[in-house]
């Protein structure tokens, strides 16, 4: 079983009272009990989001299902499976995709969770709608980039394969009611998985939402189901004996200090689970104006580079001992710091919970609603009127550039007008205990992710500072939340990538009438979001760039 150890280096005296007033006020308990009081006056988003405390349980009950629906998958010689999703239905699939691969025979897992136009290209082109399964999930059924995906690939592999063929190759998974349930009904899908209405989609990982996919790839959810339950007990458990719990406590506690950058170094077999963990965490805590920030990705430096707003969570398989230098390094350095070791990858479910657990404490330590998005709402508002602007006058409304330079348009409030010293002054404002997110609506990729990594890595290692870089529009559904709800003190780098091609959004699937494309939905997004965030008085520099994208991070890199 996984062991997680807590080293609070000098926070030993406050996370004390803490885990005192844990104890007194039978919060542990309370929770089991889905005590909404927990987190708020009223049960409204509360009280029917508690349901991933049973979905372990429930998922067992429904292993023979899914087990078989995922031989039927193999026996029809399905060779990928293309899951079209956002945010919580999207992030626990790829995870598992990614830390175990596909089993032989079962199909390859791929994950479209972009709504720029080059990444839909890419899944047209690449998978041969014959030997493909589209597996849409969306727990309200109304998330418009789900549905868009949906309704343009049903329409395009109704053009292939024919109307009456195309729905035994889609599957959905969603909530009762919901209108995607509608949608699959009408259009005959193979399949609808209905999930535990309560059930909150970046709390969802161990539901139908994580393991049908998981099942799909071959994956052995029994086993990852089994070792859940371990994970289960211990959070039962009184405070000390009660690893989610102290988690909770310790970065709630530390967060409300100040300490609020939650860094995690994640070893190579459990690399991909640092973007489901930056999604439930930020996501969960970031209003109100306050919020922990996760960071994953980020390179392990010096200790020197870190600030004092760091907490450090080293979470390794046994055996892989590549950050454990570093990792001395920091602790020897002062840094607070949890360790968390794994036996096998099969471990993952568990340690989904044990930070779905921690989280919710955290809410509590934090007096923070950790199950509702009040700003990613905000910004979907204003993306929406946007593209009803769009569709009304045939042109997005957008602002004037402050000035070009080398192909490149670039948007800000600073009187410079060249790129370097706009870049470079934009940052210079960064204030103590801040951080830099990089939002880059771009097409994901090898070349471009080491555009941006080296980007992040310059302004880490020259302003030594916290930062993260998110994909649009995917990160709306994640960090977006925390970038307008904590106490506001991100600098926001938009870079919009042009898209080479462009893909019509069909008023319904099968029609051939559409008002918008998904270039113009994914400017509407990047466009909403700047809005969202000003509304929210944040500081945002936008950078379009051209066409040769990692050319053009390159050199805004290279002006730093």
């Amino acid at each position: 079983m996984s062991k997680a150890v807590f080293n609070y280096g000098s926070d030993g005296k406050s996370v004390g009272e803490v885990k005192a007033r844990i104890e007194k006020e039978g919060i542990i308990e309370r929770i089991w009990k889905k005590d909404y009081t927990i987190w708020g006056k009223e049960p409204a988003e509360i009280a029917n989001r508690l349901g991933w405390l049973d979905s372990p349980a429930q998922a067992k009950e429904q292993l023979k299902a899914i087990l078989s629906f995922a031989e039927e998958i193999k026996k029809e010689g399905f060779e990928n499976a293309l899951l079209l999703g956002m945010g919580g239905s999207s992030l626990a699939p790829e995870v598992f995709s990614r830390i175990f691969g596909n089993k032989e025979g079962f199909p390859k897992l791929y994950v479209l969770d972009s709504t720029h136009p080059d990444n839909i290209d890419e899944f047209v082109k690449e998978l041969n709608p014959e030997k493909t399964l589209y597996i849409v999930s969306t727990k309200s059924g109304g998330t418009i980039e789900t549905i868009s995906f949906m309704k343009f690939f049903y329409t395009y592999a109704a053009g292939k394969l024919g109307e009456e063929k195309a729905g035994r190759h889609f599957v959905a998974i969603t909530d009762p009611g919901s209108g995607l349930q509608d949608y699959a009904v009408k259009l005959n899908f193979r399949e609808i998985f209905l999930n535990n209405p309560d059930i909150g989609g970046r709390f969802s990982a161990v539901s139908l939402f994580g393991l049908v996919p998981a099942a799909v790839i071959g994956a052995d959810i029994e086993k990852l189901l089994e070792n859940t339950s371990k994970i289960m007990d211990e959070c039962r458990n009184n405070i000390e004996g009660n690893s989610g719990a102290l988690a909770g406590v310790f970065m709630g506690e530390a967060a409300l200090r100040g300490v609020d950058k939650l860094t995690f170094v994640i070893s190579k077999s459990l690399y991909p689970f640092g973007v489901w963990a930056e999604q439930l965490i930020a996501e969960s805590t970031g209003k109100t104006g306050k919020g922990i920030l996760p960071i994953e990705g980020e390179k392990l430096l010096h200790p020197e580079y870190y600030g004092k707003d760091r907490l450090f969570v080293y979470l390794k398989l046994k055996g892989e001992n590549e950050y454990d230098t570093g990792i001395k390094q920091i602790e020897k350095a002062g840094f607070p710091l949890v360790r968390v070791e794994l036996d096998t990858t099969y471990e993952l479910c568990g340690e989904f919970f044990r930070w779905e657990f921690a989280t919710a404490a955290a809410g509590y330590i934090m007096a923070v609603q950790p199950f509702d998005q009040p700003n990613v709402e905000s910004a979907k508002v204003l993306a929406r009127e946007t593209i009803k602007e769009y569709q009304k006058n045939r042109i997005l409304p957008e602002p004037e550039a402050s000035f070009t330079e080398e192909g490149m348009s670039v948007y800000t409030d600073l009187e410079s007008k060249n790129i370097q010293d706009t870049v470079r002054g934009f940052l210079n404002t960064l204030a103590g205990n801040g951080y830099v997110s990089i939002q880059a609506y771009v097409k994901n990729g090898k070349e471009i992710d080491k555009a941006l990594t080296a980007l992040r890595d310059k302004i880490q290692l020259n302003y030594k500072t916290a930062v993260t870089v998110g994909i649009g529009p995917r990160f709306l559904h994640s960090t977006g939340q925390l970038h307008k709800g904590d106490k506001g003190n991100g600098l926001f780098i938009q870079l919009i990538a042009p898209n080479e091609t462009d893909y019509s959004i069909p008023e319904e699937a099968l029609s051939i009438n559409s008002t918008f494309t998904f270039g113009i939905l994914v400017e509407a997004q990047s466009l909403g979001d700047r809005q969202a965030l000003l509304n929210n008085e944040r500081k945002v520099l936008r950078i379009k760039l051209t066409s040769d994208t990692v050319s053009s991070i390159s050199k805004i890199t290279e002006k730093l």
